[in-house]
């Protein structure tokens, strides 16, 4: 599995804390962003209930996506559910480490 296999995503009518949903085939599991002084100081991982956690090595490339674009992520979040603007649905195929 490599992070091209997973699927980030928000669901509308969300709750705080900003997270982000990682998805692949039955697997789903969020990482939640815990912020501190207005920086991200934690990710956390979160099961979902009725479905299956991403296995070890996806949650793991799913981590390292989610620190890389953290901002970003923090921003769209901040757009869509506080500020109730319209988000663009990226593709990302750049390879990272």
């Amino acid at each position: 599995m490599n992070i091209y296999d997973l699927f980030f995503s928000f669901i509308s009518n969300e709750h705080l804390p900003i997270h982000v949903h990682v998805t692949f085939a039955e697997y789903e599991s969020n990482i939640e962003m815990e912020f501190e002084n207005g920086k991200v100081k934690n990710l956390r991982a979160i099961n979902v209930k009725s479905r299956l956690p991403l296995p070890s090595k996806g949650l793991k490339e799913a981590l390292k996506f989610v620190k890389k674009y953290q901002g970003d992520i923090a921003e769209k979040w901040t757009l869509f559910f506080v500020r109730n603007k319209k988000v663009q649905c990226e593709v990302i195929t750049k390879k990272f480490k």
